[in-house]
């Protein structure tokens, strides 16, 4: 494999698939002994065109939040953050002192945002799932834009309430479906749609969430309960029922699914084991799931602690909350029940099939595609590519690892949190939503199919997707 330095292969990463986001490229042809490299002109982040920002309130000022409040930091002629509501009060304290929020913009609760009068163009809805379709529904009603975090809402009916609003009051509803915006996946988008592979036949997707990841978000952490949120299809992998469908093109028809929580339950607690981790656990300094071990002294995922910003203090203060958060609890003795398996096979109307999986127990992360055509195939795992082409047994390969180049390093899910960002903004400036792909329009159909999902794995039955 040819390799190429990370700046050189976001300018060689560009596509112009009409409304597709980041880029546009030629392909060229070359000898079998050559690897293809596609030469592109890259999309920077941001608009430079527009020297007004827009003004938007954050309703949630924890991970999310501030991953789209930086964009306005980075680029603040684009993006004028003007309110946060966050019950949290280091947060709220930390998100307003970073905006420069005046203290009459700076809320409790996204309730109480909505007893003023619109002052702002748009609203950022970065709270927790359960708390999506009020502050939604709210902000459409008093006519602001919205950019909503996935899901949409914890229920089909919920969602379906949301579009049919939006579509009344003609507001923008951007969902932040982040991976149509990332150069992998437009890449894999384009070439599909290119003809490159012939006829697209079939689609293999695989989500390793990573076994630290998956016991501390979903068996300690916010999602562990799906009653209380989502379920784990939804909350963690409308992503890639997105992406799917995007990529394929063709409503779904027909979808079943199977998993369970098979580990993190207190059957398999070790002999020995406590509550706590802190309450002098037996098998703790042999366990993987330790939360002495990853919280204090790996300092993994520490973020959901909201720190001192004395780091002298770190340790006794990560301490104090694994003796009293659920992050310091035994991963098999939670209240927790989303499942740590999760296959899923679908039937798209064009007659295309797709598996997806969703496994816990892996050592990496980072999604992993095989797409299989009729004229050659790729393989791809959210860094590489490689596209086979069978008349001429010619393989070309690109590095895509764009994390490190230029912005790119401030945006996660492979440069689509800002691109997204950069998209939105124009979209709410030009009051054309046309601009996004990831409108509330296009981003529900993924997550009825989420919803039909979790009703076959519950039945043990094949369900018809109905999209009206």
């Amino acid at each position: 494999m040819k390799k190429i330095n990370r700046r050189k292969a976001l300018e060689n990463l560009a596509i112009g698939l009409g409304s597709l986001p980041l880029m546009s490229s030629t392909l060229k042809s070359f000898s079998e002994n050559d690897i293809t490299i596609n030469r592109v002109t890259p999309k920077e982040f941001g608009n430079a065109d527009i020297d007004k920002p827009i003004t938007a309130i954050t309703l949630g000022a924890g991970s999310r939040g501030n991953v789209y409040g930086n964009y306005g930091v980075q680029f603040p002629k684009e993006l004028d953050v003007i309110g946060v509501a966050e019950p949290i009060p280091i947060r709220n304290e930390r998100y307003a002192t970073k905006h420069n929020i005046p203290k009459e913009n700076r809320f409790t609760t996204w309730e109480h945002v909505f007893e003023r009068p619109k002052f702002a163009d748009a609203i950022i809805i970065t709270t927790p799932d359960n708390l999506h379709y009020g502050p939604c529904m709210k902000a459409l009603a008093m006519g602001y834009d919205v950019l909503l975090e996935k899901p949409i809402a914890p229920t089909e009916a919920e969602c379906r309430d949301i579009l049919t609003l939006a579509k009344k009051t003609g507001r923008i509803v951007a969902v932040c479906h982040v991976l149509r915006y990332a150069p992998y996946f437009i890449k894999l988008k384009e070439m599909i749609a290119s003809g490159a592979i012939g006829e697209l036949i079939s689609i293999q997707h695989f989500e390793p969430i990573e076994h630290i990841h998956m016991s501390h978000s979903y068996v300690r952490g916010n999602w562990h309960n799906s009653k209380e949120t989502t379920p784990i299809i939804l909350a963690k992998s409308c992503h890639d029922l997105d992406i799917l469908r995007w990529m394929v093109g063709s409503p779904c028809k027909s979808i079943s699914a199977f998993g369970g929580l098979k580990w993190f339950k207190e059957s398999n607690a070790p002999v020995g084991s406590t509550k706590r981790c802190t309450d002098g656990c037996a098998v703790e300094a042999s366990c993987p799931y330790s939360a002495l071990k990853i919280y204090h002294k790996d300092r993994q995922r520490t973020y959901v602690f909201d720190l001192p910003e004395d780091r002298s203090k770190h340790g006794d203060y990560i301490l104090e909350q694994l003796k009293t958060t659920n992050y310091g609890r035994c991963v098999y003795k939670m209240d927790n029940d989303q499942p740590d398996h999760y296959v899923t096979s679908m039937e798209f109307e064009n007659d295309v099939t797709v598996n997806f999986s969703m496994e816990a127990f892996t050592s990496y992360h980072g999604r992993r595609t095989r797409v299989m055509g009729s004229l050659g195939d790729i393989t791809g795992d959210m860094e590489t590519f490689t596209h086979t082409d069978f008349l001429t047994n010619k393989v070309t390969k690109w590095d895509i690892t764009v994390e490190d180049v230029g912005d790119y390093k401030n945006s996660g899910h492979g440069g689509g949190d800002w691109a997204l960002a950069t998209d939105w903004v124009r979209a709410v400036k030009m009051q054309d939503a046309s601009l996004l792909t990831s409108t509330i329009d296009a981003s529900i159909e993924s997550h009825i199919m989420g919803f039909m999902a979790e009703k076959s794995r519950n039945t043990k039955q094949t369900v018809p997707i109905d999209l009206k």
